[in-house]
């Protein structure tokens, strides 16, 4: 927003967190972040407050961009984030204001939040609710904010102020094209985890076909190739492996199926169910092809594991696949050293009993077997040649599909991948 001309508030309840933000040091990491936070916090467009009270004194618009984990132990949302959030600023709403979501939830949620407001802020009616949710992918999100391919808003019906409002919010992006779809309240709400039920079918399709390829003796890469130049397919999300992982598309296809059911539609999203055992199965089947390619037992075998965060060019490691296989062959009594460029600090808080490398080359040093299971660009410019000489045993598993197969076999590794026989 700061990038877009606006003047910004960010409220944040942690304190060190709005110390750092201030001092343009973002709490995680995600490309060109902090060069974004330097450039506006330096100009006093951008500052950040633990404070509701300043927020709502400051604000004539407030965006909700509060995370929604999944339940401990449940499928279905934690909104406490959120109506927390939402309780504590209301007291402080002393005059008109648009409280515009961004959260990733599920359906009516819009609507309760309109009703907390008008009961518990002073201003009453005169806050207004409006939905716009984010399509940000992690490491592009900037990219997606500020070049997005449509914005968003779910409205009341009597919304048309709010829909001017928003409007001219957005309007250095609508200048440059960008389609701005209006709807109700609940169909906003519906968009976002409708967008990412698809995108976890399409990847969970494609890894089902990896399956019939490893039974059939097919190659699972050329034939997501040919499936991608039909044009009602594409390539996009086309990418056979290890599977999806992340703090979005796991827990929103279960939050999803959840409120399906809550609604008497259960039966609608049925489906969801085994896009997620199938995305399960990647991770079991790369832990099996690890059994074999040690010899049926994983005891006392030592594995490198190139890749903690669950996708390339951010630390996120919430629900990696990558972690998840390192700690299944741990726990069957493999000695497993992990690297990642970005992600080893969260993943030594989360698996502190794996042993973690600074480096690709010291990662693999006497390893009987070398798992790529992030794919890193790093791992893909690595030479197979210089690597075989420091490995017990030169065997790679490609669970991402993007080394090199006849460049690796060139350099004397027995290489395999997920999908291919």
């Amino acid at each position: 927003m700061a990038e877009l001309g606006h003047q910004v508030l960010g409220m944040d309840s942690d304190v060190d967190k709005v110390h750092a933000l201030n001092s343009a040091r973002a709490p995680f990491f995600e490309q060109g972040l902090d060069d974004l936070l330097a450039k506006h916090t330096a100009t006093g467009r951008l500052r950040f407050t633990a404070s509701y009270a300043e927020a709502a004194d400051f604000g004539d618009t407030h965006f909700l961009a509060v995370g929604t984990p999944q339940l401990h132990g449940e499928q279905a949302y934690d909104l406490s984030h959120l109506f927390n959030a939402v309780t504590q600023l209301a007291p402080c709403l002393n005059r008109p204001a648009l409280i515009v979501g961004k959260s990733t939830v599920p359906v009516g949620t819009a609507a309760r939040i309109t009703d907390l407001l008008h009961a518990t802020a002073p201003a009453g009616q005169a806050v207004r609710v409006a939905w716009n949710p984010e399509f940000l992918r992690e490491s592009f999100a900037i990219r997606d904010t500020l070049n997005p391919d449509r914005i968003v808003v779910g409205l009341h019906p009597s919304g048309g102020a709010d829909e001017t409002l928003l409007r001219t919010i957005y309007a250095a992006l609508l200048d440059r094209g960008t389609p701005f779809i209006v709807t109700d309240l609940v169909t906003s709400e519906l968009v976002k985890t409708a967008a990412n039920a698809f995108l976890a079918t399409k990847i969970s399709f494609i890894n089902a076909m990896a399956e019939v390829c490893e039974a059939a003796g097919a190659n699972v890469h050329q034939l997501a190739f040919a499936l991608s130049h039909d044009v009602r397919i594409g390539p996009a999300g086309m990418q056979p492996g290890l599977g999806f992982g992340g703090g979005c598309l796991p827990k929103d296809i279960r939050g999803f199926m959840v409120r399906a059911g809550e609604l008497g539609a259960g039966q609608a999203l049925s489906f969801l169910r085994e896009v997620d055992a199938i995305n399960t199965r990647r991770r079991s089947r790369m832990v099996d092809l690890a059994r074999e390619q040690c010899g049926g037992t994983l005891k006392g075998k030592r594995i490198a594991v190139w890749g903690a965060a669950f996708k390339p060019n951010t630390d996120d490691v919430r629900d990696s696949p990558a972690l998840a296989v390192a700690q299944t062959l741990h726990q069957m009594g493999a000695n497993v050293t992990v690297y990642d460029p970005m992600a080893l600090d969260n993943a030594r808080k989360l698996y502190p009993q794996l042993d973690y490398a600074n480096d690709a080359t010291a990662a693999v040093e006497g390893a009987a077997l070398l798992l790529h299971l992030t794919e890193w660009p790093e791992f893909s410019q690595l030479d197979p040649h210089h690597l075989s000489g420091r490995v017990a045993s030169p065997q790679v598993i490609d669970g991402r599909g993007t080394l090199d197969p006849v460049h690796w076999r060139e350099a004397g590794w027995t290489y395999r991948s997920l999908g291919h026989s």
